[in-house]
């Protein structure tokens, strides 16, 4: 692009001539560098054949964590992913951790665990490498599952190598990825040498005037859920917090190494309580984020890290407000599956054809076309208590809600014909876990993706009511929706 700029081309035609480099580069790029589904999905645990009804005689319960960040921030250069490239980290704010929870109902079919990771987002191959290091040590007998989810805060270590230097420079360093594997797996072991016994509550919390979301249907989960479990030996108990909100409260100036406003959430928490905590993430695609958002992306005499512990610190108050709690019978389902989408974005698939991407991804010999690798997960709490969708990206709400654009409203002028999460469970409660076990960025209902006619993802471009289309460029493609919730339709009832 620089050379075709200087060479004073006009702007379309250089994002022209770029798609089709890429599209060439593509067609001729290494076989060596791709994977097929066998070898994408050695680690991913299957789970449940078939979901019980019986339920064991208790909950056995193990935490663990550990800090990610590394010693040497600001002396060695880290980038900051999330809002810019070439974004280097001068200091720590707060560290990133890894937090690991190890489930186990006592029926002996085996534990379940949740990982929950600090960062914007791993993809299913440094996730599987983590899978590995668990499985591999023997050390967690009976396992039935490894999942592994990020909070995607936007002020931590670039962990998908999209924010480094430039646009095409990985921003990702080897060394702190290898070591974030490594901790992790060992988190996840110690969770489990942690385990206690004791009993599991849920309870849930109005959140809807602290959300906010920027592109329309206006639509998100207005509801805060919280996990505790509670040990019989008296021990320090664990919250499990999901809610659907970006951590991008310190906006696009940040410098400093932070796990955004979750880790202020669990300061509240551990500080009035004593207790533990895990955040997972929830639907956050269609920009779900603060009541503030506006004024943290445009507002300069905001202070952005006042704001940020504030608004986190507000949220624990919340999470520790829950009062009507409902105790949670000694049961734990899960079942995973492998999917196969196709990629149709260019700038993903070019991402991975020059090494900065590890997402799996399997590709046709002398084509440019590729399909991503990845997986969904849907797993069930207690006698029909909890529903939990684990999602590999930034799903949008409507997909949960069904509160789908019209087509007169959409972008594309047809309506959307998804079934709603909500209505593949029969489960008391059920929500999204976003961002598990793979990071495919945004996942976006077919009749309102648009993207630009002659330069596809390399163009944001806006649609006949002046609505921009910004998470399309950021996607698999406008078929990725379709076949992850079909997919997940299909497994919720293959289960029963």
């Amino acid at each position: 692009m620089t050379v075709l700029r200087f060479l004073g081309l006009p702007a379309a035609v250089r994002k022209l001539i770029s798609v089709l480099a890429a599209l060439i580069i593509l067609t001729l790029s290494p076989f060596a560098s791709f994977t097929t589904q066998e070898e994408a999905s050695k680690y991913m645990l299957p789970g449940d054949e078939t979901f019980s009804s019986d339920a064991g005689a208790c909950w056995t319960v193990g935490f663990s964590k550990a800090v990610l960040t590394p010693d040497d921030v600001g002396e060695k250069t880290y980038y900051i992913a999330g809002y810019n490239s070439n974004n280097p980290a001068e200091g720590v704010l707060d560290d990133m951790y890894a937090r690991a929870v190890y489930l186990d109902d006592n029926t002996g079919r085996g534990g379940v665990v949740l990982c929950a990771i600090d960062c914007v987002g791993l993809s299913r191959h440094d996730i599987n490498e983590i899978r590995a290091l668990v499985i591999e040590s023997g050390k967690i007998p009976a396992l039935k599952s490894v999942n592994v989810c990020a909070t995607h805060s936007h002020s931590a270590i670039d962990t998908q190598g999209l924010w480094g230097k430039s646009y095409v420079s990985d921003g990702k360093d080897a060394e702190f990825q290898k070591s974030l594997k490594e901790k992790a797996a060992e988190t996840i072991i110690a969770a489990y040498e942690a385990r206690a016994d004791g009993t599991l509550y849920y309870g849930t919390a109005d959140i809807s005037g602290k959300l906010a979301d920027t592109r329309t249907p206006i639509d998100f989960n207005p509801l805060l859920t919280r996990l505790r479990f509670a040990p019989a030996d008296g021990g320090k108990e664990l919250y499990v917090v999901n809610m659907s909100c970006h951590p991008e409260l310190l906006g696009r100036g940040t410098k400093n190494v932070s796990a955004d406003f979750p880790a202020y959430m669990g300061k509240e928490i551990e500080e009035r309580t004593g207790s533990e905590f895990v955040f997972v993430n929830g639907a956050i695609g269609g920009q779900i984020s603060s009541d503030r958002i506006d004024d943290v992306l445009k507002d300069p005499d905001l202070d952005c890290e006042a704001y940020m512990k504030q608004y986190g610190r507000e949220i624990g108050e919340i999470v520790l407000s829950v009062a009507d709690e409902t105790r949670i019978a000694p049961l734990v389902n899960i079942r995973s599956q492998a999917l196969s989408i196709a990629c149709e974005n260019t700038i993903f698939k070019l991402g991975k054809t020059i090494g900065i991407l590890t997402n799996d991804i399997e590709k046709q010999k002398f084509t440019a076309e590729m399909n991503v690798l990845t997986e969904i997960s849907y797993l069930e709490l207690g006698e029909k208590q909890i529903g939990m969708f684990l999602i590999p990206g930034e799903l949008y709400s409507e997909f949960y809600s069904g509160n789908f654009l019209p087509a007169e409203e959409s972008a594309n002028g047809f309506a959307a014909e998804y079934k709603p999460l909500r209505e593949m469970t029969d489960c008391e409660h059920s929500f999204v876990v976003g961002l598990c076990n793979d990071a495919l960025g945004y996942i976006i209902p077919d009749n309102d993706f648009l993207n630009n006619e002659w330069l596809g993802f390399f163009d944001i471009c806006k649609d006949q009511f002046g609505r921009t289309h910004y998470e399309e460029t950021n996607s698999v493609g406008p078929n990725e929706a379709r076949v992850i919730i079909d997919a997940m339709d299909a497994l919720t009832a293959c289960v029963r």
